[in-house]
């Protein structure tokens, strides 16, 4: 038997030693299903409310400002951070850039709840560690104001489940801004997908490769909490970078759906071997032992019946990847480095360069939306995922992002711990849309 809302079957919640409680509030009754995807009313002047200004949340505050500048209607009313230098920071970005003076919320790790309660806000953002984002998108959408966080927004499927829940009770969006969706090249293959160039999409492949050692050891910025997650969990702990551009190609949400995945991972070495190099005899970081396997693979079948690869390889030498692989009937495209192959267009068996389709298919955003550039992080595609978050929010349309994909995207990390923990059994995904993917809208091809 599986319970509809949890996707998990008893045999499952027993084996990963989680019992009911794995499945959250999903046992305690079902919700109608969704008739549509959440277009609330056009708020023609955004007033905005951001929790954790730090690098990433820094970042996005002078991407709203920069926003506000090319088409004004968006205010930066309100900044809470735990650490008051990096609120006044922000205040001083605000300033500067001719907006009204904000209102700081610097007295603790809660303070965003009195921010929530107190200010008149259409949106709160949320750049936090990873166990804030669903407390402050919660108290966000209890309070009436629409919410949007840095990924992943969730760790567990009963957080997945809270965010749901909140948002179609409360008839807020809650949207994870996750950026690698507006890169150049993954837009490029979308637009390809879109106009049919790779035939009918049936593989994919994503991925989170990156040497993040610095980082964890770090004492500042994730450093001072990301080693931690390392520490306690064998999973796919970030898997939406790679995993969000291709499924939106799959129309994962809308027209497909996560079926059930299974997982597993190698060795931990990397971090205790990075700790005996880089730090003295008797340093604690020399003691500290790690759960997370340095590689992970996750394989994901969908309810059609296709398949996606997810890696996550965080603790080892290596350069940047997210392998971003879409492969249709027709042709494929390869990331890292990024080439294409199309039967009847490409030369036999050999790859073209991506830069030579780029001209002809050059997704309409990038073509059409000016943006600040590189100088305020990972090139355009920050920019641009808080430019249409934004637009989408004036013009009264459904996020490209909203609930459903955040709780999807996310429910990876706790499915792959649970399979990788019950020697990589299958764990199935819970349908968090309750049937809502077959009819809801897919996503379009937007042009500014």
């Amino acid at each position: 038997m599986t319970d509809k809302r949890s996707g998990l079957t008893r045999r499952q919640l027993l084996a990963a030693g989680a019992g009911a409680a794995a499945a959250g509030p999903a046992l305690a009754g079902v919700q109608a299903a969704p008739t549509g995807l959440l277009a609330a009313p056009k708020i023609p002047n955004v007033r905005i409310g951001f929790v954790g200004v730090g690098g990433m949340g820094t970042v996005h505050v002078r991407n709203l400002l920069a926003v506000n500048e090319a088409s004004p209607g968006v205010e930066m009313r309100a900044v809470c951070d735990i650490r008051p230098e990096h609120a006044e920071r922000a205040r001083d970005f605000i300033r500067e850039a001719g907006g009204p003076e904000p209102t700081l919320y610097t007295r603790g790790e809660r303070d965003y709840e009195r921010m929530c309660a107190e200010e008149e806000l259409d949106l709160v953002f949320t750049a936090t560690p990873w166990r804030f984002h669903v407390p402050v998108c919660v108290a966000a959408m209890e309070n009436g104001k629409h919410a949007a966080t840095e990924v992943p927004a969730a760790t567990t499927i009963d957080e997945c489940w809270q965010l749901v829940e909140t948002a179609e009770r409360t008839g807020r969006h809650c949207v994870m801004m996750e950026n690698c969706n507006y890169n150049r090249w993954e837009m490029m293959v979308f637009h390809m997908v879109r106009l049919g160039i790779f035939g009918e999409v049936l593989h994919a492949e994503g991925g989170y490769l990156h040497d993040l050692r610095e980082v964890k050891f770090a004492n500042r910025g994730e450093g001072l909490w990301r080693r931690a997650h390392s520490r306690t969990r064998d999973a796919n702990l970030y898997p939406t970078h790679g995993l969000g551009p291709v499924a939106n190609c799959m129309d994962i949400g809308r027209g497909d759906r996560f079926d059930y995945l299974v997982s597993m991972s190698g060795p931990s070495r990397g971090l205790q071997d990075y700790a005996r190099e880089h730090f003295p005899e008797g340093a604690p970081q020399r003691a500290e032992e790690f759960r997370l396997g340095d590689v992970n693979l996750s394989l994901i079948r969908t309810a059609r019946g296709r398949t996606i690869t997810v890696v996550h390889d965080t603790n080892l030498p290596r350069p940047y990847s997210r392998i971003n692989l879409v492969q249709g009937t027709r042709g494929i495209f390869q990331g890292y480095p990024n080439r294409v192959y199309v039967e009847g267009r490409s030369e036999s068996h050999r790859w073209d360069d991506a830069e030579t389709w780029y001209e002809e298919y050059a997704h309409p955003l990038w073509r059409n939306v000016a943006s600040p550039g590189e100088e305020l992080g990972h090139g355009r595609m920050d920019y641009l995922e808080d430019y249409r978050l934004v637009r989408c929010l004036q013009e009264g349309l459904p996020t490209e992002m909203n609930v459903y994909d955040a709780a999807a995207l996310s429910a990876v990390t706790d499915l792959s711990e649970r399979s990788v923990a019950d020697r990589s059994r299958p764990m199935d995904f819970p349908d968090f849309t309750r049937g809502g993917w077959e009819t809801f809208e897919k996503l379009p091809v937007v042009t500014d």
